[in-house]
């Protein structure tokens, strides 16, 4: 077992051993960083609220006061404020990739923001989220924050531009030029492309019609805004 993640080296646990078998708030330190959780599978999970929103078994739970000292907790959490509860699960416990009416197919958003605040519009909506390389990793502590624990109910797809799961009609969600998205026959499966804030969606990326949302004072929407009206404008047509 490696020494803990706090400065004194002292294990701080209550009572008991580490169930998973290796120091914990070691484990929770290295697992800021992405290469980490891509190598050892697993992530983190900070709050009351989000570890109960859960819907897979725990590695192992840190309660303070329970199961560690407070001061463990403050140490090895991101939060601003630090949690009472920090919970660690295997990323193969997500839901799998499933097809559903819409997907949000996000290329290159890199603000784990974004991803996890799609990822709850997602939920919303009844969509999946597909992602492509050089994407937020939706398992980092700032995406699961905005993703409020629709992590556990949306399923998560990779996707290139040659090489992908989407299905259905291909709409690239542009800043400029395209069809005013609520002029679109969105009937049958629907694949909302979104690009990158700075950059935006490729011109090879295969699409099938570009939109536009259109706005009449700010230069563009950022990019969780622009699935958030994409997905309502899905249901405001099914509703119709």
């Amino acid at each position: 077992m490696g020494r803990c993640a706090s400065a004194s080296g002292r294990c701080r646990r209550l009572g008991k051993p580490c169930a998973s078998g290796r120091c914990v708030a070691r484990v929770v330190r290295r697992l800021h960083d992405r290469r980490w959780r891509d190598k050892l599978g697993l992530f983190f999970v900070e709050g009351e609220d989000a570890v109960a929103a859960a819907t897979a078994q725990t590695v192992d739970v840190l309660r303070a006061g329970e199961d560690v000292e407070p001061a463990l907790l403050a140490e090895v959490s991101t939060a601003a404020h630090p949690p009472r509860v920090i919970a660690l699960f295997r990323r193969e416990d997500l839901p799998p990739w499933e097809e559903r009416r819409a997907t949000l197919a996000l290329w290159e958003v890199g603000d784990p923001g974004n991803v996890g605040t799609l990822i709850r519009t997602a939920d919303a909506f009844a969509a999946a989220v597909a992602l492509s390389p050089r994407c937020a990793d939706p398992t980092s502590p700032k995406a699961l924050r905005a993703s409020a624990g629709s992590i556990w109910r949306v399923p998560l797809g990779t996707w290139q531009a040659g090489n992908s799961p989407l299905r259905g009609r291909r709409v690239a969600l542009v800043a400029h030029g395209g069809e005013a998205l609520a002029s679109l026959d969105l009937s049958g499966p629907i694949t909302f492309l979104l690009g990158s804030e700075r950059a935006g969606l490729p011109a090879d990326i295969p699409r099938d019609v570009e939109a536009r949302i259109p706005i009449t004072h700010a230069e563009s929407l950022n990019v969780a805004a622009a699935g958030a009206i994409a997905l309502y404008e899905l249901a405001r047509c099914d509703s119709v």
